[in-house]
C-alpha cells in the first residue's frame, strides 16, 4: 500500500496527470496479472541510478573511514530497491512516443498521482512510496543521504526531460531477493483512466485494443493520439 514520506516530494494536487508509456504485450500483461512491474533501480539504463553525486559521495567515502560497511550498504540497497517510472505531463508527449515504444503499436496509460496512490492498495506485502525526481548536476551539487530514498529520487539534469515521478518499494526488511524486478497487486480500474493508441497507428491496432480490452471485462476509455490528427491548412 502507498505509505506518505514527509521527506518525499511530490505535486500537491492529486489530479496531477501521469503517463505511462508501453508495448502492447507489456501492456497486455499488466492487465492479465492485475500486477505492475517495478524494476530493479541497478537494471535502469542509466548506470547511475540509486547513486550519489560526486559531493555526496566524497561527504560519505569520509564517513566510511571508519565504518567500511557504510558505503557498502549503499551499494547493496540498489538490489533491494524496485521502481516503477511514470511521466508528468498535462498533455501527451512526442518524445515519451519516440523513446519508450519501439513501433506504431504503442500505446499509453494516462493516470492522476492520486490515482497512482489508490491503485496500489492492495498490495499487502510490500509498501510503496511515491516521489518526484529532482535533476541536479552530479559533478556539483549535494544529495542528501538522511533519507534513504533520496538517491532514487535524484537523477542527472541529462535526463530532466523526463519529468519523472516513481512508485518505489524497498524490500529489505521482507528479504525478498530481487532477480529483474517486482510485481506488485494494483487496483487496475484505479490505475488506468485513459488508454491513448500510438499516434502512428492503424485503425485496425485501435480496433484490436479495444476489442482485447474488452474480452478482458475492462471498461476503459480508449482513444487514439491526436498528435498526427489532420493538419488545417
Amino acid at each position: 500500500m502507498y505509505i506518505n514520506n514527509p521527506n518525499i516530494k511530490l505535486p500537491t494536487d492529486p489530479n496531477t496527470i501521469v503517463w505511462k508509456y508501453l508495448d502492447l504485450s507489456k501492456f497486455l500483461e499488466l492487465l492479465l496479472s492485475r500486477k505492475l512491474f517495478m524494476s530493479r533501480s541497478d537494471k535502469f539504463e542509466d548506470q547511475y541510478e540509486g547513486t550519489f553525486s560526486e559531493p555526496t559521495y566524497e561527504e560519505i567515502k569520509r564517513l566510511s573511514i571508519d565504518n567500511p560497511d557504510f558505503l557498502k550498504y549503499y551499494k547493496i540497497h540498489r538490489e533491494k530497491v524496485a521502481i516503477s517510472s511514470w511521466h508528468i505531463n498535462e498533455y501527451e508527449s512526442f518524445a515519451m512516443w519516440q523513446i519508450f515504444t519501439q513501433n506504431s503499436e504503442g500505446l499509453a496509460i494516462q493516470s492522476t498521482i492520486g490515482r497512482l496512490q489508490k491503485a496500489v492498495v492492495p498490495e499487502t506485502t510490500y509498501n510503496q512510496f511515491i516521489g518526484e525526481v529532482n535533476y541536479i548536476d552530479y559533478k556539483k551539487e549535494y544529495i542528501p543521504f538522511d533519507d534513504m530514498f533520496f538517491p532514487f529520487l535524484f537523477k542527472r539534469k541529462s535526463f530532466q526531460y523526463e519529468r519523472e515521478v516513481r512508485i518505489i518499494t524497498d524490500v529489505t526488511q521482507n528479504l525478498t531477493v530481487l532477480n529483474d524486478g517486482l510485481k506488485i497487486n494494483v487496483d487496475i480500474e484505479e490505475l488506468i483512466e485513459k488508454i491513448y493508441i500510438h499516434p502512428k497507428s492503424e485503425n485496425w491496432y485501435k480496433n484490436l485494443v479495444i476489442q482485447l480490452v474488452q474480452q478482458l471485462g475492462f471498461n476503459f476509455t480508449i482513444e487514439k493520439s491526436d498528435l498526427e490528427s489532420d493538419i488545417l491548412i
